[in-house]
């Protein structure tokens, strides 16, 4: 891991530093989309290990989950799965418990959640359904421009996972310049937050018109 990957990822971590926030650091972009909390009250960042499902078939799961670090968040992808779940407690077990992970992430569904509701796993998915992918290797390969360009995306980016959803930062922005956005966020939140809890402003003067900016100044 960079230095400077491991420094964002701490920053986030140790100030919780949430979607929404992450996300307006981008412009009100970066989310991962069809990936929703199953568990109220996680929060998860951290390295992406891309995996993936294809062709109504787990197989490539099992085979890839092996490389998990601890800390990483499991990113899985389905191709051509329709409605069935990528994996269910086994695998979610396997992977939060035995391997480290910080997450689960999905764009599918996943099954048996009565489970991992039980187990209060850290996963985020589509939805849950008791139809689960088949565990057969599949007659066909992952198309390559797909695999590549899906891997390319996602691998080695940060996923930042909350109770509103989950957002990824590409590798291309793992910089000094977006850790100072990420700062700078954090010091506007408070700002907007105590003059509407101080000075009881109302938000169309904090948010729009951004009156706070000359009364900071008036203050020097």
């Amino acid at each position: 891991m960079s230095g400077i990957k491991e420094e964002m990822i701490e920053l986030i971590k140790k100030n919780k530093i949430s979607t929404t926030e992450v996300a307006d650091c981008m412009g009100k972009t970066g989310l991962f989309e069809n990936s929703h909390a199953v568990n109220r009250g996680h929060f998860a960042v951290g390295t992406v290990r891309w995996v993936y499902a294809y062709d109504n078939s787990n197989y490539t799961v099992h085979e890839q989950i092996r490389d998990t670090q601890p800390g990483d968040i499991v990113l899985i992808e389905a191709f051509n799965c329709g409605d069935r779940s990528t994996i269910g407690e086994l695998v979610t077990k396997f992977i939060v418990l035995y391997k480290e992970a910080a997450a689960v992430i999905t764009n599918g569904n996943l099954r048996d959640g009565n489970d991992l509701i039980k187990q209060n796993y850290p996963v985020w998915c589509k939805g849950l359904s008791p139809i689960g992918c088949f565990n057969k290797k599949p007659e066909r390969e992952l198309d390559e421009g797909i695999r590549k360009a899906h891997y390319e995306m996602y691998d080695g980016s940060i996923a930042v996972c909350d109770d509103s959803g989950v957002v990824i930062i590409p590798k291309e922005l793992h910089t000094r310049e977006f850790i100072q956005k990420l700062n700078q966020i954090e010091e506007q939140e408070d700002i907007w937050f105590t003059y509407l809890d101080r000075y009881k402003w109302d938000t169309f003067d904090i948010v729009c018109l951004k009156k706070y900016l000359k009364s900071e100044e008036e203050k020097r």
